[in-house]
């Protein structure tokens, strides 16, 4: 076996971030650090929005970016701008390249191309085991879920951010391309939550997403007829579908970090970064691997990284709501989006608000369901 001083197991989004920010840092540039993964991305597989104050470190890759947020809902509807904060488009090509051309300066980092079978806690260090080959390191940071324990287990429910999108072209200008449709919940809700996401990034180029937050997968028939009708119904009849994208993102409150260990450390939605009221990874990833960076240059337990917060509590309160009554959700967000302004739902989103601003944000949502909630949890 090779020895390192990290592994990083998985070159998706959070790996990758992860691998950027250490050869961004002079502590490591004297570590091996070693990345595996069955296949180095270079394609468009996924695409990210996020939002943040001002300039930030992936301006040079935005597709886009909205000054102007549009909410829809049978309870309330708006379109407001959301300053201070900008909605902000990425692609994966774009930050895969970003990412892969950075690291390739680095002398220090080595990018190896196999399967991960598994990996180990061994007795002062951790093993990766690949198709073709075994690798041992004092750290291994792994992104990859080898286990659907999550899905099996009962105290926690699991919801999917399930959906498929359509990138669309029209023959005439149809968009406003200074708004993003953030959830329009006037499609068919059939008893769950169902909502159409809407990102214009020209007057005649926008990403329509038919997205559901609920339990089960739905035949991808399915989410293509409810694309084609949105589209059928706001009159867009001439155009053509230039790409395709679908995913699942897992939304539950179960402990991924449990799996945590004195020489292993889970990072993305294998460590339970993804937000779990929302499924949004992106945002949550880029700060969490700005705090591990620091965290492994001061040689703290690695079992004692993720601490759970307030936050926590408030996301396993709404999934406990939407997986006993999934057809809430478009009740639960009008309320919210109707008694709220928008600076206040991202900076809560953000998990930037205070004590006293969660309970104004909870107290405009509907009591009941969120009673009955708190009192099965405690009691």
């Amino acid at each position: 076996m090779k020895n390192y001083d990290y592994i990083i197991v998985g070159a998706g989004a959070s790996g990758l971030l992860m691998a950027y920010r250490m050869s961004k840092d002079s502590f490591f540039d004297n570590k091996q650090i070693l990345i595996i993964d069955k296949e180095q991305k270079l394609s468009n597989d996924r695409t990210w929005c996020f939002w943040e104050k001002g300039t930030g470190e992936w301006d040079d890759i935005l597709v886009t970016s909205w000054k102007k947020i549009q909410f829809k809902s049978f309870i309330h509807s708006l379109e407001e701008p959301i300053f201070p904060y900008q909605y902000k488009m990425i692609r994966s090509k774009e930050y895969y390249e970003k990412i892969w051309n950075h690291l390739a300066t680095k002398t220090n980092i080595t990018f190896f191309e196999d399967a991960v079978v598994s990996i180990h806690q061994e007795e002062n260090g951790a093993k990766v085991v690949t198709a073709t080959n075994s690798f041992y390191s004092e750290t291994v940071i792994n992104s990859i879920l080898f286990s659907d324990e999550y899905k099996t287990q009962t105290k926690y429910p699991v919801l999917q951010q399930h959906f498929v999108g359509f990138f669309i072209k029209t023959e005439e200008d149809c968009f406003h391309d200074e708004m993003a449709t953030f959830m329009d919940f006037t499609i068919a809700q059939k008893g769950n939550t169902r909502f159409m996401y809407v990102l214009p990034f020209s007057k005649n180029e926008a990403l329509f997403e038919y997205t559901l937050f609920s339990e089960h997968l739905l035949p991808v028939s399915e989410y293509e007829t409810a694309i084609e009708h949105y589209l059928k119904e706001k009159n867009i009849t001439n155009y053509i579908i230039t790409e395709k994208e679908q995913g699942s993102i897992p939304m539950t409150c179960y402990h991924f970090w449990k799996n945590n260990s004195p020489n292993i450390i889970h990072i993305g939605t294998a460590g339970g970064w993804s937000k779990a009221s929302t499924g949004f990874t992106f945002k949550n990833t880029t700060k969490k691997t700005i705090q591990l960076v620091a965290y492994l240059k001061a040689n703290k337990p690695l079992e004692s990284f993720h601490k759970i917060n307030k936050f926590w509590f408030y996301d396993l309160l709404l999934l406990d709501i939407l997986h006993e009554k999934n057809y809430l959700g478009s009740t639960l967000f009008g309320q919210l989006f109707k008694k709220t302004t928008m600076e206040q739902i991202l900076k809560f989103l953000d998990e930037e608000t205070s004590l006293i601003e969660d309970l104004q944000i909870l107290m405009k949502m509907p009591p009941a369901n969120f009673i009955r909630a708190i009192f099965k949890r405690v009691f």
